[in-house]
Order: C-alpha cells, then structure tokens, then sequence
C-alpha cells in the first residue's frame, strides 16, 4: 500500500470576509474557544448582510467575554478599521 502526499493548501487571501472578521476577534479573553468561532462568526455575518449594529452582532454570539462587552466592542472596531472596513 503506498500513500500520498497530503494535497497543498494555499492559504486564503487577506481581504476575504472570512479572514478578517475571525481575525478581528483574535486574542479577545473568552471562557472556551468555542466562543470566539461564535463571535467571528457573528462578526462575518454582520460584515456580509450589516443588518443591525455591530454592538448587536456581539450579544447575538453569546459569547461569554472575561472582559467588559464595551472593550470587545471597542478591540473588534479597532481591528475591523485598521482592515479598511468602515463602519
């Protein structure tokens, strides 16, 4: 039997919603991981559809923060402007 080399895996460009609304919740203090891929989740939704305010796409995570929900509010605006996103 003979295996295969695992197929390349190009990483994803840096300007895809995707790579930036779960980089913007990178190193956030949160109770378990789960809770960040909730929250970059939300945040991507927010930056496809913008429906509501971002403080809203934050409690519709549920994500339980070891910081203020002002703070996140504050790091996530921070990281999503320096990406060139307005909002």
């Amino acid at each position: 039997m003979t295996t295969k080399a695992p197929s390349s895996v190009r990483p994803a460009p840096e300007q895809i919603l995707e790579k930036i609304a779960y980089g913007c919740v990178e190193g956030i203090p949160t109770v378990e991981p789960h809770d960040l891929d909730r929250l970059g989740y939300n945040i991507w939704l927010w930056l496809k559809h913008r429906r509501d305010p971002l403080d809203v796409a934050v409690k519709t995570a549920g994500a339980r923060f070891l910081i203020s929900n002002d703070e996140v509010l504050e790091r996530i605006s921070a990281k999503l402007q320096a990406s060139g996103i307005t909002l």
